[in-house]
């Protein structure tokens, strides 16, 4: 974890973030998004695929995990100027995922100091399933928040 203090530099890493994907709340973004999809909320239609039978976790919500871990570490939302990933792998309902980010630039801007960070979500045992990089205006101070 980074110390509050400590400058931010090319390969600081960011504060990681870990959570166990709810199915309850997979089924309220499948309603917010409209998503008709059934891989995201019924296990009968999974079990017709052949998949496991687990639902398949939003998309979106995969990739705001992310943010949450670069906000907290920002400062807030608002300074997440850029966001891109690559889906590469399901997260299934009961997985725990971790979000990690490391600095891989940094440049001053208008808008303050900015840290591109490379960015992976990964569920633990297995594989990444998001990868990407992400451009983040940090702190007054050019450090993020621990």
């Amino acid at each position: 974890m980074s110390d509050k203090t400590a400058p931010v530099e090319v390969g600081t890493e960011v504060p990681p973030l870990e959570v166990v994907v709810d199915p309850e709340k997979m089924k309220v973004m499948a309603a917010l998004l409209a998503d008709p999809t059934p891989i995201h909320f019924d296990t009968r239609a999974l079990a017709a695929l052949g998949m496991d039978e687990r639902p398949v976790n939003q998309g979106p919500l995969n990739m705001g995990y992310l943010q949450t871990m670069l906000a907290r570490w920002a400062g807030g939302r608002d300074r997440l100027l850029d966001f891109r990933v690559r889906f590469q792998g399901n997260v299934l309902a009961g997985d725990t995922v971790r979000g990690t980010g490391r600095v891989t630039a940094l440049r001053d801007d208008p808008r303050g100091r900015v840290a591109t960070c490379e960015v992976a979500l990964e569920v633990l045992g297995g594989d990444v399933v998001l990868s990407g990089d992400a451009e983040v205006v940090l702190d007054d101070q050019g450090g993020g928040q621990a």
